[in-house]
This record gives C-alpha cells, sequence and structure tokens, in this order.
C-alpha cells in the first residue's frame, strides 16, 4: 500500500508538472529546404508572440530536408528555450509534418504558418484574439497574395471555389497554412494524403466554428516553392474523400446501399422485359446487348451493396474500437447547487 501511494503521489506530482509548463500556444512550423529562412522565421515568431505575455513553444518539423535544415534546426533547439525541432526520417508531405507538429504541440491554442517567410509572424496575435472570440478555428486570408499569377492564383481560385462549394464550408483562401485552432479540435482530426487544404472542412465536420481573417503576405525571399500545379490531381481526389466523409462517414450503406438498390432494381427490370419478349413472342435475346446490361448491373449492385456492408463495418470498427463517439460536445452546462 505505501508503494501504490508513492507512485500515485509521484504520478500526481509529475502531472502538475506537466500541468505548470502546458504553454499558451504551439507555434507548428513543417518545414522543407528552408536553411536561410529558419533563423529569422524563429526570431520573427518569438518577436511576434513574446510581447503578449503569452507562453509559447515553437515546434518546427523537418520534412525530409536535403539542404541542411535538420541540422540547423538541432543547433536552434539546443540554444534555445521556445523551440523543439521534431525531425521526420524521410520526406512524408506536408499533410504528415503537419500532423506531427500537432501531436507534439502541447499548447492550448495552435497556430501553423509555412517557413518560406511568406506567411507573416506579425499576424499571430490578431489570429489568437480572434479564436477567443470563441471560434474553434481561424483561417487566413491571403488577400494580396504575393505569387505568379498563371502558376499559383489562378489554379488556387479555382480549387478555393471549388472546395467551398463541394464543402459547403465558404473560405476564399483555404491554401493558407496561417490559421490558429483550439488545441481540442486538432486532437480529433487526422490528417491523410493532402488533407491539411482541407482542415476547415475536416473541423466543420467535428462541428468546429469557423471563421477567415485577412492576412499579410510576402513574395518568397529565399529558394523556390516546393509544390506546384501538379499537386492539384492529388486535392482533387482528396476533396472526394472530404465529400464522402462530411456526408456519409457514419453511414456509408446509405450510399452504396442506394447504388446497389438502383443497379440492382434495373438489372431486373431489363430482365424482366428481356423474359416477356422471349415468352410472348418467342424473341432471341441470347445476343442481345440488353442482356447482358441486366446482368453487369446485377453484378455491379450485389458488389456495391457488399462494399456497403464493408464499409458499415469498418466504420464501426472505427469508432468502437477507439471507443470514438459519432458526436461532439461543445460544452455541459449544469446546476449542481442544491
Amino acid at each position: 500500500m505505501m508503494r501504490s501511494g508513492l507512485i500515485s503521489e509521484r504520478m500526481g506530482e509529475e502531472q502538475g508538472v506537466i500541468a505548470a509548463i502546458v504553454p499558451d500556444v504551439s507555434v507548428v512550423v513543417p518545414v522543407r529546404d528552408e536553411v536561410e529562412s529558419l533563423p529569422l522565421l524563429v526570431e520573427a515568431i518569438a518577436n511576434s508572440v513574446s510581447p503578449s505575455q503569452l507562453s509559447y513553444e515553437i515546434i518546427c518539423v523537418d520534412d525530409g530536408s536535403t539542404d541542411g535544415s535538420a541540422q540547423l534546426l538541432k543547433e536552434l533547439a539546443q540554444s534555445r528555450n521556445d523551440l523543439k525541432a521534431v525531425i521526420l526520417r524521410r520526406n512524408y508531405g506536408q499533410s504528415a509534418a503537419m500532423a506531427a507538429g500537432f501531436n507534439y504541440a502541447m499548447g492550448k491554442a495552435i497556430v501553423t504558418l509555412d517557413a518560406d517567410l511568406q506567411n507573416d509572424p506579425a499576424d499571430i496575435p490578431m489570429l489568437l484574439a480572434k479564436l477567443e472570440e470563441g471560434y474553434d478555428l481561424v483561417s487566413g486570408w491571403r488577400q494580396k497574395r504575393q505569387d505568379a499569377a498563371l502558376s499559383r492564383l489562378l489554379p488556387s481560385k479555382i480549387a478555393n471555389w471549388l472546395i467551398a462549394k463541394i464543402t459547403g464550408v465558404k473560405l476564399h483562401d483555404y491554401g493558407c497554412s496561417l490559421k490558429a485552432y483550439r488545441s481540442e479540435l486538432t486532437a480529433d482530426m487526422n490528417l491523410y494524403g493532402e488533407l491539411h487544404r482541407f482542415l476547415p472542412a475536416l473541423a466543420f465536420i467535428e462541428g468546429a466554428r469557423i471563421t477567415e481573417v485577412p492576412v499579410r503576405h510576402h513574395a518568397r525571399r529565399f529558394g523556390r516553392s516546393k509544390y506546384g500545379i501538379w499537386r492539384t490531381f492529388r486535392v482533387l481526389m482528396d476533396l472526394l474523400t472530404i465529400t464522402f466523409m462530411k456526408k456519409f462517414l457514419t453511414r456509408p450503406m446509405h450510399v452504396f446501399g442506394l447504388l446497389g438498390l438502383t443497379s440492382i432494381v434495373a438489372g431486373v427490370a431489363i430482365g424482366i422485359y428481356l423474359t416477356f419478349l422471349k415468352i410472348a413472342f418467342g424473341a432471341m435475346i441470347g445476343n442481345r446487348p440488353l442482356l447482358i446490361l441486366a446482368v453487369l448491373l446485377l453484378v455491379t449492385g450485389v458488389q456495391l451493396f457488399s462494399f456497403g456492408l464493408l464499409a458499415e463495418l469498418l466504420m464501426r470498427t472505427y469508432h468502437e474500437s477507439q471507443g470514438r463517439p459519432i458526436y461532439r460536445v461543445r460544452e455541459v452546462v449544469a446546476n449542481n447547487v442544491k
């Protein structure tokens, strides 16, 4: 009993220490080949947050850099108390780097921005102030974006319009990395593929309150962009995933079952029609394209129905194995005074 008591006491002390050092803000920065920008960026973030009297930490996640960024981050982290360097084993992509930053962040609020100095760290206090108004996610809007018109601005405008139209989350600039989140929101979101672009849509699925504020944007000072127009196709594929998650995450049978049932009914109807022709008029139906279509529709319908059942099982496994509820509670209000 004494040993158990000592362990419990020690755990309580450790939890108290952890609680005491939880920062107000975690600034997460995915990094890939930005060795020239890093010293200026870290200093700019510190100069932006320090005057607010908020405790903070900077988490830079190196995503397989080959220009010495990882080594520089290690050196900076050893010389500063406010910087944590997370070095990934190889290049996994911006979504994975951001997810790693979320996992290592301890702050009550989390701010993300790019490492290329195009996002202005001086806008961080404004985003945090907006977050304090009761929002769960505050997204930056680069109204005066300093990028190439044809290769960056035009595809971005098209993508933003399409994403807003399909997801129902009306933002002007999904691609802006400068965003502020409540930490409990990021804990509910898992990132894969290019889903970092769809964080507002993922947050909307979780029931978050979202707003957008204009932020500054600067021309790139060092190097070149690591992401080109080729990424558009992957974004479109992820958009389909987000659309499905938004509408059918907890009821996949509603989409697969409906499609399967429609296909089966159409196949049966064509089969009945061909059977009528055969019996009533003695028509030859063995070489008719409609017979092939009927069989194809029946087989496809059964497959879609099977997909729906499998998706239902996977959905239930996903939620039940993790004890993950299908709802999110914003707050609980109760009068406990007797």
